[in-house]
């Protein structure tokens, strides 16, 4: 093991003079990198910080269904069991109002009570709210439309109305989600190129040293390591650097979402993320320089050599 430090700790060594030759350089890849990883970085920090309110939020169907004015409420209460035995996912929600209980609801959230009272008589009608889980549904082979249409049919029922918004939510969170990886994939290419094309030109550099090293006996492995360092430390310096540039676009951003959240009585901000997460994204950028120079080595190397 300490044969095996030894050998690490000389090709770090070997990395970083390498590097302090050419400081211009390298600082003008890292540069380029983080930039190519900044907005990855702020897309995953903006995730982490939705990610709460789109845990709360919902992505199945409802059916409102409202029934006639002039249904006795018992056949509004037996409706229940009409409802599960339309319904094919027999785990359905299915949940009755009273048309007194909707009213006195109303009175309470839209602030109308005086203007309600004036009217007399209730004008809401008893009504239920089936509530569908969206992958049960479609393993049993329903469609809502279809079901929408099936309780139109049955005795006491006025209005069905399909809440499509679920459709829309979960395409959008899907779009999203779709659309954050294939982003991040094409940047994650990018820094890849760049590393690949940063190790190919030390390479050339240093074509002299790696015969003569080769000719004195140095194995593959003493030869490649460096250059896999060189790689790493591309992709992490670049990585702290992204984190560094999105922790500071934070601010100015907190300041303008602030202003629209005070319209919603909300006290929404960004945060950064939190530590672990901040530690995994340095190693994938450290990884990604990593593969980029282990791509480079095996294919610009074997010519030198």
């Amino acid at each position: 093991m300490t044969y095996w430090f030894r050998q690490h700790h000389y090709a770090l060594s070997v990395a970083l003079v390498h590097l302090r030759r050419a400081p211009g350089s390298f600082l003008f890849n890292i540069l380029v990198v983080a930039i190519a990883l900044a907005l990855p970085f702020m897309g995953a920090t903006l995730l982490d910080n939705v990610r709460p309110m789109s845990e709360q939020l919902s992505v199945d169907p409802e059916l409102s269904i409202f029934l006639k004015q002039d249904t006795p409420r018992q056949q509004a209460e037996e409706l229940a069991v009409l409802l599960r035995q339309a319904v094919p996912d027999k785990q359905a929600k299915i949940i009755f109002t009273e048309r007194e209980k909707a009213l006195e609801t109303l009175k309470e959230k839209s602030g109308l009570a005086d203007v309600l009272t004036t009217l007399g008589e209730n004008p809401l009608p008893d009504s239920y709210v089936l509530k569908l889980d969206a992958f049960r549904l479609a393993e049993s082979g329903g469609d809502v439309d279809v079901l929408a249409e099936q309780i139109r049919e049955l005795p006491g029922v006025d209005t069905v109305q399909v809440d499509s918004a679920w459709v829309k939510r979960l395409a959008a969170l899907l779009g999203i989600l779709r659309l954050a990886l294939l982003l991040a994939a094409t940047l994650g290419t990018v820094v890849v190129a760049v590393v690949f094309n940063t190790i190919r030109l030390q390479v050339l550099t240093q074509r002299e040293e790696i015969q003569v090293s080769k000719l004195i006996g140095a194995t593959d492995s003493f030869i490649h390591r460096p250059f896999y360092y060189t790689g790493a430390l591309l992709g992490l310096c670049s990585g702290a650097l992204a984190l560094g540039a999105v922790a500071l676009a934070l601010r100015p951003l907190n300041a303008a979402i602030a202003e629209f959240a005070r319209l919603y009585a909300s006290e929404f901000q960004l945060t950064p993320l939190s530590a672990p997460l901040m530690a995994g994204l340095l190693a994938l950028s450290a990884g990604l320089g990593l593969i980029g120079a282990v791509l480079s080595v095996q294919r610009h190397l074997a010519r030198v050599q």
